[in-house]
């Protein structure tokens, strides 16, 4: 069973920066998807369990730097020039094996964490 925990979420202003935090057990690759009040679940990052590659969404490309640091199980997410559309609930999760052909598919992850919120105002 791999927990998976998440920390760093909060409210900042259009512009500003955020880092989320999670902590994983196992070495498994790792994304990070973000779902909107009325909206459907959406990739965002993804890392690779050496963490040699990642992906991202367009939308956060420039923007957002997925890392990890396999010493401390902790994959994170830095997030900059936030902008009140990057407003949801951030979600990490985890695969077993390779991501290479389905890193932006949701249910391609066993293991999930309980959610962390990010509120970008204008």
């Amino acid at each position: 069973q791999v927990q998976l925990v998440e920390s760093g979420g909060g409210a900042v202003q259009a512009g500003g920066s955020l880092r989320l935090s999670c902590t994983a057990s196992g070495r498994a690759a790792m994304g990070w998807f973000r779902q909107a009040p009325g909206k459907e679940r959406e990739f965002v990052a993804a890392i690779s369990w050496e963490g040699y590659t990642t992906w991202y969404t367009d939308s956060v490309k420039g923007r957002f730097t997925i890392s990890r640091d396999n010493a401390k199980n902790t994959v994170y997410v830095q997030m900059n020039s936030l902008k009140p559309e990057d407003t949801a609930v951030y979600y990490c999760a985890a695969k077993f094996g390779s991501i290479s052909s389905t890193y932006d598919l949701w249910d391609k992850y066993a293991y999930w964490g309980q959610g962390t919120q990010v509120t970008v105002s204008s």
